[in-house]
Formats: structure tokens, sequence, C-alpha cells
């Protein structure tokens, strides 16, 4: 796993966890790690894709 994805993957679950803690302590405003979490989930995702096509493209042209 790249270093990117894996920051992305941490950065996800932390903003998660912190969304919910706020949110529990009466605090909406903690509603704003929602979209850090969106973004960092994209990233994640975007990342596992880039690795995905990749390593198709490799073995692709192993055999050929």
């Amino acid at each position: 796993m790249p270093r990117t994805s894996l920051i992305a993957l941490i950065v996800t679950v932390l903003a998660l966890a912190a969304a919910v803690v706020s949110v529990l302590a009466g605090f909406w405003i903690g509603l704003i790690w929602l979209p850090l979490a969106g973004v960092a989930s994209n990233v994640l995702w975007m990342n596992r894709r880039k690795e995905k096509l990749a390593a198709a493209a490799a073995a692709a042209a192993e055999q050929a």
C-alpha cells in the first residue's frame, strides 16, 4: 500500500472518529469533519484504483 493511501486511510478514520465524538458531545459543528473524511476517502479509492490498473497493465505486458 503506497504511503499516500495509508495516510488517507488514517485521515479518514480519524476524521470520522472526530465527527462522532463531537456530535456525541453535543457540538454539531463537528459535522465539518465529514467532508474531510469524504475527500480523504476519495483519495484512498483513487490511489487503490491506480495501483490496481498499474498491476493489470504489468500483467498484460508480461503476457504479450
